[in-house]
């Protein structure tokens, strides 16, 4: 109805009991007149007219009001009662004893219910047994003290039986003694909220790939461990791991069946400890396993040979059946250290000297493996220092043609030249110069180096003999080793026809399909390609006929004992005989005596080194020694 018609309405409702009240009160008078015997006049009706109006009118005004405000109140009261039902939330009310007597459809909805499923029901009929216990104990001693809980964390239990999280808060009404009656209660589901922040604290505290505690979190499980062993007197033991050979599966085979190779682990892993204890991995292949409440080393030793007996065990990835070991390091709280960073490198230090040991074993931290650690720390600060410092120089050794005694060639060796120490074995810092990866640049500076020496003594008119450097296994699989080789051979002008790399079994044998493009690739460019110390590495003839090799360097191992071991001599005949049948050439190295030399002749060895004919020597003295060679030209050498 509009505004107008409604005033209309309203005039022609006050009108009628207008006419209604004073036609009344004209009537009342006529009855009165008449019994009274008095004149009925015109003049007698004025004042009953209006006054009934005017009465009838204010009462039938009062009666509009009253009826009006009824009607807001009944649509007022069923505007609450449709937003109580219809909001987006999850409402309820109870009474004094905890039965609802009204909810939300947000509520029915969420928890799969008909309201004549709820209506009537104890509120802890939908609530988990823990919260429960928790409302019993806590929240509802506080709500009647208070009259009111807010954000109170409960679990309610959907008619599925699927138990959700919520947040409750709710507030009583009080009656005139201030005891709490019926109550409001408001309820938000934050299930969804606790699964997203769960799942940000998985990512903040569990490794992404295996799920297993990360170094975060097994920091803060150690310092937990470690409290509860100082106040119980106990033992905790650290148990750091790394696979064996990694890399090798992880190139040769890709990166998803590494990644499948660390989840098998991991789950080995979890197998081989208590549920008190714990496994986490720290990043690539390392692994770390917190002990706790251990009595002495014979548990850590039990559960080393445990971890590796059932790491040891084959697992099939890419359709290739392998076998997977690792070397653990162990230290111990409180004998090795009593904080979680010192322990970590204890364990660590200890890990490596298991690598050391030969892989697939254990060892516990001592006292000495840290001095060792401390004097690896102090060279490689040493040999940062002596590359700076032109303190390395190249020694260079002879090789010698067995028929003709003529120089073929020359290998580069590296050299170390204290200011203090005076001469430095390179077996004393080659492995750290490794490890450390300052191998790459020294490896490069020797390359380098021996290439401008050697062009140099090309242009003084001395004969142009094989270089023969050595590559260590860091330089041969870096990306740019292809790269460097071109850019040294370019800026020096040194002949790649002329320039042998020695390349030991280990290096060539760790990822075979790179390493025979790489191989290829030098082969391409005219570099001839030689293998250092044959058969003290895999001891597999079958790949020599894969690689493009043009040398065999028989070890001096071998060479040693060539004349009064049967053994040696059988293998130096055997590996003659196979490169002979292969096309390779074959040189013997550490050849000391003349007896020596005369076998390798008969047995078909082409040439030699060694101190039989000449010590490695410095630049002077090799071109001293050309010099003597041009004098006598013609002369065997070797005579």
């Amino acid at each position: 109805m509009s505004e107008e018609n409604a005033i209309n309405v309203r005039i022609l409702y006050g009108i009628g009991w207008f006419l209604s009240g004073a036609a009344l009160l004209c009537l009342l008078t006529t009855f009165q007149n008449i019994f009274q015997g008095i004149p009925l006049t015109l003049k007698s009706y004025i004042v009953p007219f209006w006054f009934g109006g005017i009465s009838a009118l204010a009462i039938g005004l009062w009666e509009m009001k009253l009826r009006d405000s009824g009607r807001k109140l009944q649509e007022s009261e069923n505007r609450f009662r449709n937003l109580y039902q219809k909001t987006p939330v999850m409402l309820h009310s109870i009474d004094r004893t905890g039965r609802i007597f009204s909810v939300s459809d947000h509520w029915l909805e969420v928890l799969g219910y008909e309201r004549e499923e709820v209506i009537g029901k104890k509120l802890s009929d939908f609530l988990s047994l823990q919260s429960r216990r928790y409302a019993r104990e806590t929240v509802l001693p506080e709500f009647f003290r208070a009259g009111f809980v807010k954000d109170i964390p409960y679990q309610m239990v959907k008619k599925t039986g699927e138990i959700i999280h919520v947040l409750v808060s709710a507030t009583a009404e009080r009656d005139r003694n201030g005891e709490c009656g019926n109550s409001q209660t408001v309820i938000i589901d934050v299930t969804e909220r606790r699964r997203a922040e769960k799942e940000i604290q998985k990512l903040a505290y569990y490794d992404t790939l295996t799920g297993l505690p990360n170094r975060i979190l097994f920091q803060d499980r150690l310092r937990q461990a470690l409290a509860q062993a100082h106040r119980e007197r106990k033992q905790v033991g650290i148990l750091f791991l790394d696979l064996d050979r990694f890399k090798a599966i992880n190139d040769s085979l890709g990166h998803a069946a590494g990644d499948m190779l660390l989840k098998l682990v991991a789950r080995r892993l979890q197998g081989c400890i208590r549920e008190s204890d714990t496994v986490a991995r720290l990043g690539g292949d390392e692994f770390v396993v917190v002990l706790s409440g251990i009595h002495n080393q014979d548990d850590l030793i039990a559960s080393a040979q445990k971890i590796l007996e059932t790491l040891s065990r084959p697992v099939r990835l890419a359709e290739k059946e392998l076998f997977s070991t690792a070397s653990i390091g162990i230290s111990m709280y409180p004998n090795d250290a009593d904080n979680v960073d010192s322990l970590l490198k204890n364990a660590d230090v200890a890990m490596y000297a298991a690598k050391e040991k030969g892989r697939n074993t254990y060892q516990f931290f001592s006292e000495e493996m840290n001095v060792q650690v401390v004097e690896k720390l102090g060279l490689e600060t040493r040999l940062r220092l002596a590359l700076k410092r032109d303190e390395f120089y190249l020694a260079y050794q002879p090789q010698l043609n067995l028929q003709t005694g003529k120089i073929t060639g020359l290998e580069a060796l590296l050299r170390w030249r204290h200011p203090d120490a005076g001469q430095v074995p390179p077996l004393a810092f080659i492995r750290v110069a490794e490890e450390t990866g300052l191998i790459l640049a020294i490896g490069e500076w020797v390359l380098r180096t021996a290439c401008i020496q050697a062009k140099a003594w090309q242009d003084a008119g001395f004969p142009s003999v094989r270089l023969a450097v050595n590559i260590s296994g860091r330089q041969f699989v870096q990306p740019d080793f292809i790269d460097m080789i071109d850019t040294i051979l370019k800026q020096t002008g040194f002949d790649p026809n002329l320039l042998e790399l020695e390349l030991t079994e280990s290096i060539v044998m760790e990822n075979v399909p790179d390493t025979i493009m790489t191989l290829t690739d030098l082969k391409v460019r005219g570099v001839r390609l030689a293998i250092d110390d044959f058969g003290t590495g895999y001891s597999s003839l079958s790949y020599l006929k894969h690689f493009p090799f043009d040398r065999i360097k028989i070890a001096q191992e071998f060479v040693r004992d060539i004349t009064v071991d049967p053994e040696d001599a059988a293998i130096v005949q055997a590996i003659t005989g196979i490169a002979e049948t292969l096309g390779l050439e074959v040189i013997a190295e550490g050849v000391e005596k003349k007896e020596q030399l005369d076998f390798l002749r008969l047995n078909r060895c082409a040439e030699m080194q060694g101190f039989y004919f000449a010590r490695p020597m410095p630049a002077e003295a090799m071109t001293g020694l050309f010099q003597k060679s041009m004098a006598g030209e013609g002369v065997n050498l070797l005579h």
